[in-house]
């Protein structure tokens, strides 16, 4: 990682020498010659790292280090100090400082080296920091979105990625927390500082799916008033967030391929090309292989866009987590309509171990939430909805043999029709979308 440090030396030789080395290493580097401006200069600017003198007239490093540490987010701090203060040095360690060389400096790669530790020690806090404001958010934090032995395989992707510049596409049901993972990625990522921008293509229409990519000039179609960037201009430097993208249409999606391909883009109604300088994360609920053999997704977009899958399991294949999601949503919604339970009750929660959670995650959330709101001193059975609390009952075996007979009916008639899936899906008098829904549920997919 490369920083932007301060550098604080009196001595106008050494502090000259130090200079050289940290720009040669990549650092911009500011200087300044004494305490006193040091201090101005931290405090109408923004550094990720003093390097400072210990002692210095008018205003010491330890001085320098005790003020910024008063504000919300300090810079970190390397001393540099004779042998005889290297005590008061070891004692700002113990302040905060990150650590301290002696000098004459004989080896410059040490303060290379102790630099570099200090600025990753800084990304990963940053990292840390992010994930927590997205768990204040609402998110769940790292170690609860990877929880129990079905994600343990995806967190180890999603970490193998994120360092990379590679596309992701990550698939999954409705609801298994693509987004979650999507953000993950981003702030595990060398982007991580940039900003995150999602947009779902599906909840769109298709007039105006093309401006909210690209952005538009003014005067470009009816009611662009004024010019107005796009998701790709926004997300600059960080990450673009394309959910349900199998829904985008087949036009616009020629285009996105060529900011995929060329890296630019133009605003509806521009002719400027615009570097498109982000990452593309995509997420679907659909099947992208069965999409391109139909002839409704771009194959070669395909392809640009398939180079990292990641394939989230759905809750019923992840039900060892659903204490721990239940215990967090659980404390989350007191915080937020201020009340103090127990928990909840052993019934209730095997009721929701023995669901099938048809929109996953997010369907936990909701049935959690409204369980709060209603539950007095602990989440009891009662304050879950009935066709929930009747999963683990005899109301269930008579819904499984009405899935089998469902099953046994999408069989037949995918038989019947050589497995053409939109005839089959007439047949039976749902739409294409409900039926490719109900193959995943049965584990028809292959």
């Amino acid at each position: 990682m490369k920083g932007r440090i301060l550098l604080v030396e009196d001595d106008e030789t050494f502090r000259s020498f130090l200079q050289t080395v940290l720009e040669e290493a990549g650092h911009d580097v500011l200087m300044a010659s004494d305490g006193l401006s040091g201090a101005r200069l931290i405090k109408g600017q923004q550094f990720d790292l003093v390097v400072s003198d210990l002692k210095m007239p008018g205003k010491s490093g330890l001085e320098l280090f005790r003020d910024a540490m008063r504000d919300a987010d300090p810079p970190r701090f390397i001393f540099l100090t004779a042998f005889g203060t290297v005590e008061e040095a070891v004692g700002a360690m113990k302040d905060g400082a990150f650590d301290f060389l002696t000098k004459p400096l004989e080896d410059p790669d040490a303060l290379v080296r102790v630099v570099d530790r200090a600025l990753e020690g800084l990304q990963r806090s940053r990292d840390y920091l992010a994930l927590k404001e997205s768990e204040a958010g609402g998110l769940p934090p790292e170690e609860l979105i990877f929880a129990g032995s079905a994600m343990q395989p995806i967190r180890k992707l999603v970490h193998n990625v994120a360092g990379t510049t590679a596309n992701v596409l990550i698939y999954g049901e409705s609801g298994t927390g693509k987004e979650l993972v999507a953000r993950t990625i981003h702030l595990l990522s060398p982007r991580g500082g940039g900003a995150f921008v999602p947009l779902n293509c599906a909840a769109i229409p298709e007039n105006l799916l093309e401006s909210e990519l690209f952005g538009h000039e003014k005067g470009a179609f009816t009611g662009a008033v004024q010019a107005r960037l796009g998701k790709f201009e926004l997300a600059k430097g960080g990450t673009i967030f394309l959910d349900e993208i199998g829904e985008m249409p087949v036009a616009l999606q020629a285009k996105l391929l060529r900011v995929l391909q060329e890296r630019v883009f133009e605003r509806v109604g521009g002719g400027k090309e615009i570097r498109a300088d982000v990452r593309v994360i995509a997420a679907t609920n659909r099947d992208l292989a069965e999409e391109v053999a139909e002839k409704r997704f771009r194959e070669d977009l395909f392809y640009r866009l398939n180079v990292f899958p990641v394939n989230l399991p759905p809750l019923r294949e992840r039900r060892d987590i659903i204490p721990l999601l239940t215990e967090y949503f659980i404390r989350r919604f007191c915080r937020l309509v201020g009340k103090k339970l127990k928990g909840i009750e052993s019934e209730a929660l095997r009721a929701m171990k023995a669901y099938t959670w048809p929109g996953n995650i997010r369907e936990l959330q909701n049935v959690v939430e409204r369980a709060v709101i209603l539950a007095q001193d602990t989440v009891r059975a009662v304050n879950l909805p009935d066709a929930l609390v009747g999963a683990g009952g005899p109301a269930a075996a008579g819904r499984d043999k009405l899935k089998m007979v469902e099953r046994d009916l999408i069989v037949q008639a995918l038989e019947q029709h050589g497995g053409n899936r939109r005839q089959a899906a007439e047949e039976l008098g749902m739409s294409r979308r409900t039926l490719q829904y109900k193959l995943k549920e049965f584990g028809l997919l292959g």
